[in-house]
């Protein structure tokens, strides 16, 4: 099998590509240019895509002898990813870039442009596992699933809750059997000089992490109130968009409560740019409500049980969930804390993922501001 391997310049995707090498397929390294102006060295452990790492993954291809190429998908990557951030937050949104850029780059872009050339599939270091299971109805008889990988602390499961069928019938992970640091040892017996290249976090694109401070750079301060739930002013903020709810600390409240208790974002008004805060019991909600639904195989028909996530590395909470038109309905059994539009719900069947959706709304006790 003809398979491009995408390779970030870090650890994981180098050993990616010398499995799928070992595994006796033909195995071309891709390294992803995302931005124009790649910086030349890594600022922190948080920033990726710099000249560095085109360089690292080239030593990596050229060690196991493989051809390597660096594709520009720049514009798409600032259209599909950046642009979309920026927008999400503006609209009083909190977006999971690393889903975007998985469906939009590495699982439509890369995917597309590796089909179009003659190639069968893409391989990247993403820790998840694909497994496959006896379907009479599928070609070959066999069916794809996605499933969290081995290492817990590493499972990438979650943003890759964006994949559909095809794209799956089209992927390796070939990393989801593997603990992190067999992964590290597997490199450094390789002779890989990444095998001790610290990881890179999210968000790529904000090297110091200070996502309220690139979004003010793009956006401009926006200075607004910070208000209760019964609309006395508490404070002020340079921008609505900085806010997220279940954000306890970098509130600048002078008010105090009364009470003595902490206080955290329930709420986001960006059309008077307006941050609400509230005690701890109004983050709680019961149901969530997700469009853009997309499903790791058939759409479910009905009311199915379901673990549902919320975030990259939060816990799996037991629900259940249907399909509704263009919907999907998640209710909750036990009630969480902090859902924010414009974050993502993962479902999964055990440790099956069925697919994903992003959260429009999520129901709980309506405070009068509302």
């Amino acid at each position: 099998m003809r398979v491009v391997a995408a390779m970030s310049g870090g650890v994981d995707s180098a050993v990616a590509a010398a499995r799928m090498l070992e595994a006796g397929h033909e195995v071309v390294g891709v390294h992803l240019a995302l931005s124009r102006s790649a910086a030349t060295l890594r600022e922190s452990a948080r920033g990726c895509c710099t000249i560095e790492d085109a360089g690292d993954a080239r030593r990596v291809a050229d060690r196991l002898g493989i051809p390597f190429y660096v594709w520009d998908m720049a514009q798409r990557f600032a259209q599909d990813v950046v642009e979309d951030f920026v927008a999400e937050y503006a609209a009083g949104r909190t977006p999971n870039p690393c889903l975007r850029c998985n469906e939009k780059i590495k699982f439509a872009a890369l995917l597309d442009k590796a089909l179009a050339l003659g190639f069968d599939a893409v391989a990247t270091g993403h820790y998840a596992q694909i497994r496959e299971v006896p379907d009479p109805s599928a070609s070959g008889g066999l069916r794809r699933e996605l499933h969290r990988a081995v290492d817990g602390a590493k499972d990438q499961s979650y943003v890759l809750g964006v994949l559909d069928t095809d794209q799956l019938a089209r992927s390796f992970f070939p990393l989801g059997d593997t603990t992190k640091p067999d992964i590290r040892a597997e490199a450094a017996a390789q002779g890989f000089s990444v095998a001790k290249k610290p990881d890179s976090h999210d968000i790529c694109f904000i090297a110091d992490g200070d996502t309220r401070g690139w979004l003010a750079r793009r956006l401009g301060e926006q200075p607004g109130d910070v208000v209760d739930t019964d609309g006395q002013v508490l404070g002020e903020h340079g921008g609505a968009f900085g806010y997220t709810v279940g954000q306890r600390r970098g509130l600048g409240l002078k008010v105090p409560p009364a009470d003595g208790s902490k206080r955290y974002v329930v709420g986001t008004d960006t059309a008077t740019n307006t941050v609400v805060v509230g005690p701890q019991e109004l983050l709680g909600v019961d149901h969530i409500v997700g469009d853009h639904a997309r499903w790791c195989g058939s759409a479910p028909e009905g009311v199915i049980e379901v673990g549902a996530q919320v975030r990259a590395h939060g816990q799996e909470h037991p629900a259940t969930a249907w399909p509704e038109g263009e919907q999907v309905h998640v209710a909750l059994q036990e009630r969480i804390r902090g859902v924010a539009p414009g974050q993502s719900v993962v479902l999964y069947d055990g440790t099956r993922v069925v697919g994903s959706a992003t959260i429009v709304r999520a129901d709980r006790a309506v405070p009068a501001w509302s």
